[in-house]
């Protein structure tokens, strides 16, 4: 294990255990939060069930007493127990419990015989009272019912004349389970039919009901749904099959006091590592932070080749700057052998171009001079110290796959046939297989493989358009068919500079890059090449008549 891991971690330790002891500390005080939010929200929920259905009741008895005494009322009844095939009187009948019920604002209305039989009955539906098809259904006459995913409370009072007792009124309104102050559900014989509005959003109904019913009646209970914990817990509901129980999640409480534990966490946190990183600093800045610096340093590079240098002389530690001083030195031999070995590499690189041009007598020297005006153009456009090196010895390297071309061709005084120029055209290739095989020759094979690119797409070997030829290829090109252009050969007189700058800007645009041809001869226009020419010793080109051209120029 590394000295600096050590020392963090004897640093740490300690602290991370008082986050430990801390976390266990107030574990019991959260539970026991949680348990009390818990049973608070159950005693309001409860007290407002026994409300509501304390002022149910006592609303509807009173309402019962008055309408059971209604002339009209007693009329209908007895007009359909007089006929009760009679679907007028049982019409009549309908018509006034839809207008008490219109006036009083009940969900449902019920008459029945004295022996419990219904003779008709409404309900509201989609907002408005209408008669119910007694075939149908049966509701009950006291207690609770759940017709259409609702749910009714239902309260019944006699209907008397005289001493005789006519049957009874049944009224109902729907049981309002959003009412509940706190998350709950409405369960019928097993299964929810209702949930309050502050229960969960896409609450498992099956899985909850499965978890229900192994609660046990009037215990308190813990179940899992959907990977969460919930507790449920029992409320004061009337009998008949129903049951209202609390399901509140254990998680969702939890969670609203987050806050204190994030609090008390978060200080102990930053204490602790403040003074983890106060103690760690203190033991490691002697050592390891130098020892690091020197590590991060060689990382970086063993990513650009070279090894960097270290100012030891500011270490405290006599040792530390041994160690730099020593490493120094070596960077600094390495370095210097890197140097000369760059030096040799590219005298190496100038003599197989001058040995390829050596064969001809008519191109000696035409690599160096492609070369010399490659890379003014690249100064010229702006490129990068980098690209501009990789353009010189990309440019005295462009032609090396003519090796592989015999003399016969090469020095061919007359016009190449055909199949003559199909061979040419293959020295690109040829000059990349070379290469490629080199270490250290990869950043020109573009150059040495597509100087011969047009920029309409129309040259060789791969036929590529515009942009898709690399920068340093069309850079070379245009210095390439200049040298091509204004030197002699056998075959032909070389053109005047006047002729080769009209002969770049006609082929501007198809089979070179417009931008830098412009660069190139503007160059020319301003006597900076002429210069250039003059320093290489190469006659400058000057005005005469243009012979017929060779295809391998």
């Amino acid at each position: 294990m590394r000295f600096a891991t050590r020392t963090f971690l004897w640093s740490i330790l300690p602290f991370a255990a008082l986050l430990a002891g801390s976390f266990w500390a107030v574990q019991d005080r959260v539970l026991l939060k949680v348990r009390e939010r818990l049973q608070s929200s159950v005693k309001q929920t409860q007290a407002s069930l026994a409300s509501m259905r304390s002022q149910t009741e006592h609303r509807n008895s009173q309402l019962l007493r008055a309408v059971s005494q209604n002339p009209a009322l007693k009329a209908g009844v007895q007009l359909v127990l007089g006929a009760r095939r009679d679907p007028v009187a049982r019409r009549t009948l309908e018509d006034q419990l839809l207008e008490i019920g219109g006036e009083l604002g009940f969900d449902f209305l019920l008459v029945s015989d004295g022996a419990g039989a219904p003779l008709a009955a409404v309900m509201r539906q989609e907002g408005k009272l209408r008669a119910l098809d007694l075939s149908q259904q049966q509701p009950p006459r006291q207690g609770y019912f759940t017709t259409a995913g609702r749910t009714y409370q239902v309260a019944s009072v006699p209907i008397d004349e005289g001493r005789e007792n006519l049957g009874s009124l049944s009224v109902g309104e729907r049981f309002d389970l959003s009412a509940v102050p706190g998350p709950a559900v409405l369960i019928h014989d097993g299964k929810i039919v209702e949930t309050s509005r502050l229960s969960t959003p896409g609450l498992p109904l099956q899985e909850a009901e499965s978890g229900l019913r192994n609660c046990g009646g009037d215990s308190e209970c813990e179940i899992q749904l959907g990977g969460a914990t919930y507790v449920s817990t029992p409320m004061e509901i009337p009998a008949g099959g129903y049951e209202v129980r609390s399901l509140e999640s254990l998680d969702a409480v939890t969670g609203q006091i987050q806050d204190i534990l994030q609090n008390v966490f978060l200080v102990a946190g930053v204490g602790a590592m403040a003074v983890a990183v106060f103690v760690s600093g203190l033991s490691s800045r002697s050592i390891v932070r130098p020892i690091s610096g020197v590590i991060e340093r060689l990382h970086e590079s063993a990513k650009t080749g070279e090894l960097p240098l270290f100012d030891g002389g500011k270490e405290r530690i006599h040792e530390i700057r041994d160690l730099a001083e020593s490493f120094n030195r070596a960077a600094a031999s390495i370095q210097d052998g890197q140097d000369r070995l760059l030096r040799a590499n590219v005298e190496f690189i100038e003599a197989l171009a001058n040995a390829l041009d050596a064969r001809d007598p008519y191109t000696a020297g035409h690599s160096q001079r492609v070369s010399q005006f490659a890379c003014r153009l690249a100064q010229a456009m702006g490129l990068s110290a980098e690209q501009t090196h990789e353009i010189r010895i990309g440019a005295l390297l462009h032609d090396i796959g003519k090796i592989g071309i015999s003399d016969t061709i090469l020095q061919k005084p007359e016009r190449l046939t055909s199949e003559e120029d199909s061979i040419i055209r293959q020295h690109p290739c040829i000059g990349r297989r070379i290469l490629e095989g080199v270490r250290g020759f990869h950043p020109f094979l573009d150059v040495v493989e597509l100087h011969h690119e047009n920029w309409d797409g129309t040259g060789y070997p791969r036929g590529l358009r515009a942009e898709e030829t690399p920068l340093a290829a069309r850079v070379v090109k245009i210095a390439d068919a200049w040298d091509a252009m204004t030197s002699n050969r056998p075959y032909r007189q070389g053109m005047s500079r006047t002729q080769a700058l009209a002969m770049i800007r006609k082929v501007a645009g198809t089979q070179m890059d417009p931008a830098i041809a412009e660069v190139f001869c503007t160059l020319w226009e301003n006597d900076s090449l002429v210069r250039l020419s003059q320093a290489v010793g190469e006659p400058v080109p000057v005005d005469l008549p243009q012979p017929v051209e060779r295809k391998d120029a």
